[in-house]
């Protein structure tokens, strides 16, 4: 049971990932590859990309915020938060590549993070080797959704690809870990309901 000093700093958790600015420990996977050229529009669609990278990075952070407050093992909570500690430094990288290319933030991200958190909380009372099976679910999704920007993103542009694949390195790690924890697979309507979802998330942010 949450008490107040808990709620707080869940609260602030919850502004600093929506208001801060995200740091991060490892140096930017892009730190030493050079700005290409780019049209406008490559520019444009690029930002769009890393913006919905981002989101989901938002999504993330809410998450794992959620499944920790509810998960029931102390070696889960643990393992959870070190995952979003990186999480928070794919923040970092995503929130840097789309001001670079000129682009904005998704306004959405409060209501993506706020049903985000919800779902991580429910997951968590289900059991841990339910939480672990929807991170795991989550994780194999992201990472299948980072392959697939890996082809959408211009060429040329580098920066954000060695972004995108160290992000992906990462989240495949994440989903084998929630796996060795003890995560079930989830129902085969569940992954569905998840997938579609995602779509309604990533075309959205992809606009706004």
């Amino acid at each position: 049971m949450l008490n107040l000093d808990q709620m707080i700093v869940e609260f602030d958790k919850g502004l600093r990932t929506l208001c801060s600015q995200a740091h991060s420990v490892r140096r930017h996977p892009d730190a030493q590859v050079p700005e290409a050229s780019l049209s406008d529009a490559e520019k444009q669609h690029a930002a769009a990309l890393m913006r919905v990278n981002h989101c989901g990075e938002i999504c993330a952070q809410a998450l794992y915020q959620g499944q920790a407050l509810t998960a029931r093992d102390p070696a889960v909570q643990q393992k959870l938060q070190h995952a979003a500690q990186e999480e928070t430094e794919h923040l970092a990288w995503t929130a840097q590549r789309v001001h670079e290319l000129g682009g904005h933030l998704s306004v959405l991200n409060p209501f993506w993070y706020t049903g985000a958190l919800a779902m991580g909380a429910v997951a968590g009372l289900l059991g841990d080797r339910w939480n672990l099976g929807f991170l795991a679910e989550t994780e194999r999704q992201v990472g299948s959704h980072l392959q697939s920007h890996l082809n959408r993103l211009p060429p040329q542009d580098q920066k954000s690809r060695a972004i995108v694949a160290q992000m992906y390195a990462d989240e495949t790690n994440h989903a084998e870990m929630a796996a060795a924890l003890g995560g079930t697979e989830l129902p085969q309507p569940v992954q569905l309901a998840m997938k579609l979802s995602s779509r309604v998330m990533t075309t959205l942010t992809y606009r706004v």
